[in-house]
């Protein structure tokens, strides 16, 4: 599975963006679809996961303000981020991987090449 990320960019605090993921291979309803993040400094943490079993999960600090979805049919995932703060700040990863459900990157197989999200205030 190859994963490829896009959709990042610059934006004001308050603002939105969506990051889009899209995938090479026959098997994207098999793979439980994440996002994650990084900023400097910081180590890699958990966004938001989409499972192949339909279930849809979110960090705390996003719950209310990100949105995960997917569709089968394009094998794209999507992170609709609204009220975008400072401190969402990172270079964002698109993961795969065959567990329904996992907060550790270290469960995820594939990666894609990270897209940057800058938020200014």
């Amino acid at each position: 599975v190859q994963l490829q990320a896009c959709g990042g960019g610059l934006v004001q605090a308050g603002g939105c963006l969506t990051l889009s993921c899209a995938a090479s291979g026959r098997t994207f309803s098999s793979y439980t679809m994440a996002w994650f993040r990084q900023a400097p400094g910081k180590e890699r943490e958990f966004v938001a996961a989409s499972s192949w079993s339909g279930g849809r999960y979110y960090a705390d600090s996003v719950k209310g303000r990100f949105t995960i979805s997917r569709d089968n049919g394009k094998k794209t995932v999507y992170l609709q981020m609204n009220g975008l703060k400072p401190e969402d700040a990172a270079v964002y990863y698109c993961a795969a991987g065959r567990r329904s459900f996992a907060y550790s990157p270290n469960e995820y197989d594939y990666w894609g090449q990270g897209t940057v999200v800058t938020v200014s205030s």
